[in-house]
Protein backbone atom coordinates (compact mmCIF):
# COMPACT_ATOMS: atom_id res chain seq x y z
CA UNK A 1 0.00 0.00 0.00
CA UNK A 2 2.89 2.40 0.62
CA UNK A 3 4.05 1.95 -2.97
CA UNK A 4 0.54 2.67 -4.25
CA UNK A 5 0.32 5.79 -2.11
CA UNK A 6 3.63 6.97 -3.52
CA UNK A 7 3.21 6.06 -7.21
CA UNK A 8 -0.47 6.57 -8.07
CA UNK A 9 -0.75 10.33 -7.31
CA UNK A 10 2.06 11.42 -9.71
CA UNK A 11 0.61 9.16 -12.42
CA UNK A 12 -2.84 10.72 -11.98
CA UNK A 13 -1.37 14.23 -11.90
CA UNK A 14 0.58 13.55 -15.10
CA UNK A 15 -2.63 12.45 -16.83
CA UNK A 16 -4.52 15.49 -15.53
CA UNK A 17 -1.73 17.73 -16.81
CA UNK A 18 -2.65 16.66 -20.34
CA UNK A 19 -6.12 18.15 -19.75
CA UNK A 20 -5.19 21.17 -17.68
CA UNK A 21 -6.31 23.62 -20.39
CA UNK A 22 -9.87 22.32 -20.09
CA UNK A 23 -9.79 21.00 -16.52
CA UNK A 24 -9.49 23.51 -13.69
CA UNK A 25 -7.45 22.85 -10.57
CA UNK A 26 -10.47 22.57 -8.28
CA UNK A 27 -11.71 19.57 -10.25
CA UNK A 28 -8.20 18.13 -10.37
CA UNK A 29 -8.00 18.42 -6.59
CA UNK A 30 -11.29 16.51 -6.30
CA UNK A 31 -9.89 13.71 -8.45
CA UNK A 32 -6.80 13.54 -6.23
CA UNK A 33 -9.01 13.54 -3.13
CA UNK A 34 -10.74 10.44 -4.52
CA UNK A 35 -7.32 8.83 -5.01
CA UNK A 36 -6.36 9.65 -1.41
CA UNK A 37 -9.65 8.24 -0.11
CA UNK A 38 -9.12 5.07 -2.14
CA UNK A 39 -5.67 4.50 -0.65
CA UNK A 40 -6.71 5.47 2.90
CA UNK A 41 -9.77 3.17 2.75
CA UNK A 42 -7.47 0.21 3.29
CA UNK A 43 -6.96 1.50 6.83
CA UNK A 44 -3.19 1.96 6.77
CA UNK A 45 -2.38 5.38 8.21
CA UNK A 46 1.07 5.73 6.65
CA UNK A 47 -0.23 4.89 3.16
CA UNK A 48 -3.02 7.47 3.39
CA UNK A 49 -0.71 10.20 4.63
CA UNK A 50 1.88 9.34 1.98
CA UNK A 51 -0.80 9.50 -0.73
CA UNK A 52 -1.86 12.92 0.56
CA UNK A 53 1.67 14.33 0.61
CA UNK A 54 2.48 12.79 -2.77
CA UNK A 55 -0.74 14.26 -4.24
CA UNK A 56 0.10 17.70 -2.89
CA UNK A 57 3.67 17.61 -4.21
CA UNK A 58 2.73 16.44 -7.71
CA UNK A 59 -0.31 18.69 -7.84
CA UNK A 60 2.16 21.53 -7.35
CA UNK A 61 4.57 20.18 -9.98
CA UNK A 62 2.12 19.32 -12.77
CA UNK A 63 -0.94 21.50 -12.22
CA UNK A 64 0.08 24.84 -10.70
CA UNK A 65 1.81 27.79 -12.33
CA UNK A 66 4.73 27.75 -13.00
CA UNK A 67 4.29 24.24 -14.43
CA UNK A 68 6.87 21.48 -13.97
CA UNK A 69 8.44 23.24 -11.01
CA UNK A 70 7.96 22.77 -7.30
CA UNK A 71 6.78 26.34 -6.93
CA UNK A 72 3.31 27.83 -6.45
CA UNK A 73 2.46 31.44 -7.28
CA UNK A 74 -1.31 31.35 -6.72
CA UNK A 75 -2.74 31.67 -3.23
CA UNK A 76 -5.71 29.51 -4.26
CA UNK A 77 -3.37 26.74 -5.39
CA UNK A 78 -1.46 26.96 -2.10
CA UNK A 79 -4.71 26.54 -0.19
CA UNK A 80 -5.74 23.62 -2.40
CA UNK A 81 -2.37 21.91 -1.83
CA UNK A 82 -2.69 22.29 1.93
CA UNK A 83 -6.26 21.00 1.82
CA UNK A 84 -5.11 17.87 -0.02
CA UNK A 85 -2.76 17.05 2.85
CA UNK A 86 -5.41 17.80 5.48
CA UNK A 87 -7.99 15.69 3.66
CA UNK A 88 -5.54 12.81 3.39
CA UNK A 89 -4.71 12.80 7.08
CA UNK A 90 -8.37 13.15 8.11
CA UNK A 91 -9.63 10.43 5.78
CA UNK A 92 -6.83 8.08 6.88
CA UNK A 93 -7.84 8.49 10.52
CA UNK A 94 -11.52 7.95 9.70
CA UNK A 95 -10.72 4.83 7.67
CA UNK A 96 -8.58 3.40 10.47
CA UNK A 97 -11.35 4.12 13.01
CA UNK A 98 -13.91 2.43 10.76
CA UNK A 99 -11.81 -0.69 10.31
CA UNK A 100 -11.21 -0.92 14.04
CA UNK A 101 -14.93 -0.66 14.71
CA UNK A 102 -15.58 -3.34 12.10
CA UNK A 103 -12.99 -5.61 13.68
CA UNK A 104 -14.47 -5.00 17.12
CA UNK A 105 -17.98 -5.83 15.90
CA UNK A 106 -16.66 -9.00 14.28
CA UNK A 107 -14.98 -10.06 17.52
CA UNK A 108 -18.13 -9.43 19.50
CA UNK A 109 -20.16 -11.56 17.06
CA UNK A 110 -17.61 -14.30 17.62
CA UNK A 111 -17.97 -14.00 21.40
CA UNK A 112 -21.76 -14.16 21.11
CA UNK A 113 -21.50 -17.23 18.90
CA UNK A 114 -19.34 -18.85 21.60
CA UNK A 115 -21.93 -18.18 24.29
CA UNK A 116 -24.74 -19.48 22.07
CA UNK A 117 -22.79 -22.64 21.26
CA UNK A 118 -22.17 -23.19 24.94
CA UNK A 119 -25.86 -22.66 25.76
CA UNK A 120 -26.79 -25.22 23.12
CA UNK A 121 -24.35 -27.71 24.64
CA UNK A 122 -26.00 -27.21 28.03
CA UNK A 123 -29.47 -27.60 26.54
CA UNK A 124 -28.61 -30.87 24.81
CA UNK A 125 -27.41 -32.38 28.07
CA UNK A 126 -23.98 -33.49 26.93
CA UNK A 127 -21.05 -34.45 29.11
CA UNK A 128 -20.24 -31.89 31.80
CA UNK A 129 -16.53 -32.47 31.29
CA UNK A 130 -16.89 -31.82 27.57
CA UNK A 131 -18.70 -28.58 28.40
CA UNK A 132 -15.96 -27.54 30.83
CA UNK A 133 -13.28 -28.28 28.23
CA UNK A 134 -15.23 -26.27 25.65
CA UNK A 135 -15.56 -23.29 27.98
CA UNK A 136 -11.87 -23.46 28.90
CA UNK A 137 -11.00 -23.14 25.22
CA UNK A 138 -13.49 -20.28 24.76
CA UNK A 139 -12.13 -18.40 27.78
CA UNK A 140 -8.58 -18.66 26.45
CA UNK A 141 -9.62 -17.06 23.17
CA UNK A 142 -12.02 -14.45 24.56
CA UNK A 143 -9.61 -13.16 27.20
CA UNK A 144 -6.45 -13.64 25.15
CA UNK A 145 -4.71 -15.52 27.95
CA UNK A 146 -2.29 -18.44 28.14
CA UNK A 147 -4.49 -21.08 29.70
CA UNK A 148 -7.42 -22.03 31.91
CA UNK A 149 -8.05 -24.85 34.32
CA UNK A 150 -11.17 -25.80 36.24
CA UNK A 151 -11.24 -26.61 39.95
CA UNK A 152 -14.39 -27.95 41.57
CA UNK A 153 -15.52 -26.92 45.03
CA UNK A 154 -16.49 -23.73 46.79
CA UNK A 155 -13.18 -22.76 48.38
CA UNK A 156 -12.20 -19.11 47.89
CA UNK A 157 -8.65 -17.80 48.02
CA UNK A 158 -6.95 -14.42 48.13
CA UNK A 159 -6.14 -14.62 44.41
CA UNK A 160 -7.36 -11.85 42.07
CA UNK A 161 -11.01 -12.32 41.16
CA UNK A 162 -12.95 -11.80 37.92
CA UNK A 163 -16.31 -10.72 39.31
CA UNK A 164 -19.84 -11.09 37.89
CA UNK A 165 -19.89 -7.43 36.78
CA UNK A 166 -16.70 -7.92 34.78
CA UNK A 167 -14.39 -6.08 37.15
CA UNK A 168 -11.15 -7.67 38.30
CA UNK A 169 -10.21 -7.16 41.93
CA UNK A 170 -7.28 -8.03 44.15
CA UNK A 171 -8.68 -7.87 47.65
CA UNK A 172 -10.70 -4.64 47.76
CA UNK A 173 -8.69 -2.98 45.00
CA UNK A 174 -10.20 -2.79 41.50
CA UNK A 175 -7.54 -3.42 38.85
CA UNK A 176 -7.39 -1.26 35.72
CA UNK A 177 -7.26 -4.11 33.22
CA UNK A 178 -7.53 -2.00 30.06
CA UNK A 179 -4.52 0.03 31.17
CA UNK A 180 -2.33 -2.45 33.07
CA UNK A 181 -3.60 -5.81 31.83
CA UNK A 182 -4.53 -8.90 33.80
CA UNK A 183 -2.14 -9.89 36.59
CA UNK A 184 0.77 -11.97 35.32
CA UNK A 185 2.15 -12.97 38.71
CA UNK A 186 -0.92 -14.89 39.91
CA UNK A 187 -3.84 -16.95 38.64
CA UNK A 188 -7.13 -15.07 38.36
CA UNK A 189 -10.18 -16.81 39.78
CA UNK A 190 -13.41 -16.80 37.81
CA UNK A 191 -16.08 -18.23 40.12
CA UNK A 192 -18.53 -20.71 38.66
CA UNK A 193 -21.68 -19.93 40.59
CA UNK A 194 -25.40 -20.45 40.25
CA UNK A 195 -28.18 -19.11 42.50
CA UNK A 196 -25.57 -17.67 44.83
CA UNK A 197 -23.79 -20.98 45.29
CA UNK A 198 -20.23 -21.49 44.06
CA UNK A 199 -19.83 -24.75 42.15
CA UNK A 200 -16.16 -24.32 41.30
CA UNK A 201 -13.85 -21.85 39.66
CA UNK A 202 -11.82 -21.35 36.54
CA UNK A 203 -8.21 -20.38 37.16
CA UNK A 204 -7.04 -18.02 34.44
CA UNK A 205 -3.35 -17.73 33.59
CA UNK A 206 -1.78 -14.78 31.75
CA UNK A 207 1.88 -15.32 32.57
CA UNK A 208 3.76 -14.95 29.30
CA UNK A 209 2.22 -11.72 27.99
CA UNK A 210 0.02 -8.84 29.09
CA UNK A 211 -3.63 -9.49 28.20
CA UNK A 212 -6.00 -6.51 28.23
CA UNK A 213 -9.51 -7.87 27.64
CA UNK A 214 -12.10 -5.09 27.64
CA UNK A 215 -15.17 -5.06 29.86
CA UNK A 216 -17.35 -6.74 27.22
CA UNK A 217 -14.86 -9.59 26.87
CA UNK A 218 -14.73 -10.09 30.63
CA UNK A 219 -18.52 -10.14 30.84
CA UNK A 220 -18.61 -12.78 28.12
CA UNK A 221 -16.17 -14.82 30.22
CA UNK A 222 -18.55 -14.53 33.18
CA UNK A 223 -21.48 -15.61 30.99
CA UNK A 224 -19.54 -18.68 29.86
CA UNK A 225 -18.74 -19.61 33.45
CA UNK A 226 -22.42 -19.22 34.36
CA UNK A 227 -23.30 -21.76 31.67
CA UNK A 228 -21.01 -24.26 33.37
CA UNK A 229 -22.55 -23.46 36.74
CA UNK A 230 -26.04 -24.14 35.35
CA UNK A 231 -24.87 -27.46 33.93
CA UNK A 232 -23.25 -28.50 37.20
CA UNK A 233 -26.49 -27.73 39.01
CA UNK A 234 -28.63 -29.95 36.78
CA UNK A 235 -26.20 -32.63 35.61
CA UNK A 236 -24.04 -35.17 37.44
CA UNK A 237 -20.27 -34.81 37.20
Amino acid sequence: MLAIGLVVPPAVCALLALLRDSFDNANAALVLAVVIVGVAAFGQRSAGVLAAVSSAVWFDFFLTVPYNRFTIDSRDDIETTILLVVIGVAVSEIAIWGRRQQARASRHRGYLDGVITTSQAVATGGSTQDLIDHVRAELTVVLGIDGVKFVAGNNRTSAPQLNPDGTVTRGSHILKVERDGLPTNAEIELPVQHAGRIRGRFLLTAATHIARPDLDQRRVAVALADQVAAALTTQPH
